[in-house]
């Protein structure tokens, strides 16, 4: 989970940092609403977490710069602004979730990987692919129920695979997945850690789960929901390998 942190105040963002990093996240922190407005144009993040206090300009309108330019990362807006107006005109302008300060460090990460999940479509942490369990939350994967012990950049991998399944990721999102644009690798480490990754699986029991289109990138499939039918998309065919719900 790559997230973008947007606070000035240098107390606050080393809390949410330590309370972020500490669940798995992936942050990159900016103090101003430009540069907030700018990374969210070039990167993909999961979520972004922001003051409504900044330097330059207001939380507002940096909330309305992103939505009309039809950037729709999920916003989590902290501020010690309690009053309801403050909070309606957030929601007005496309934030996501309002969190007053101060604020409790789990109930942060909590509402973060909830947004991240309704985001995806996802309604639980747990995302499965056959045998192979993803745990959002506790950041663990397991096959048949056995833990697949994975350094943070093979979880990484996976985890941005699982949550878009069905769709090609490419070896420079992956690049800027792991690193964030800061002193990136030569661009074939992605096939060294996709290599490692498949290996620790297919031991496990769970070969065949990353697919590579050549000359694109990675892709793990979609597929029906196996211990809910009631989430099976309709028309979607029965049987086979596939990202279901838990």
């Amino acid at each position: 989970m790559r997230v973008l942190l947007v606070d000035n105040d240098a107390q606050a963002a080393s809390t949410i940092q330590r309370a972020l990093k500490s669940n798995g996240a992936v942050l990159e922190h900016v103090e101003t609403g430009e540069e907030a407005f700018q990374l969210a144009k070039r990167y993909d993040y999961d979520a972004l977490v922001m003051d409504l206090m900044l330097p330059d300009t207001d939380g507002y309108e940096v909330i309305r710069r992103l939505r009309w330019s039809s950037i729709t990362v999920p916003i989590l807006v902290l501020s010690s602004l309690t009053r309801p107006q403050a909070k309606v005109k957030a929601f007005s302008l496309g934030a996501d979730d309002f969190l007053a300060r101060p604020f409790d460090e789990s109930e942060l990460s909590a509402r973060i990987q909830a947004l991240v999940r309704r985001s995806k479509g996802l309604s639980h942490s747990r995302i499965s692919l056959g045998l192979t369990m993803l745990d959002m939350e506790s950041n663990l994967v397991t096959v048949s129920g056995q833990t697949v012990h994975l350094t943070e950049k093979e979880y990484r991998i996976l985890e941005l695979l699982f949550l878009r399944s069905g769709s090609i990721v490419a070896k420079e999102s992956f690049l800027n997945h792991l690193y964030g644009g800061n002193d990136e690798p030569d661009i074939k480490i992605i096939d060294v850690f996709v290599c490692k990754l498949r290996r620790k699986l297919a031991q496990a029991g769970a070969a065949d789960v990353i697919t590579t289109v050549w000359g694109r990138g990675y892709i793990v499939r979609d597929a029906v929901a196996t211990t809910q039918p009631a989430l099976r998309p309709p028309g979607a065919e029965t049987g086979g390998q596939g990202m279901a719900l838990i």
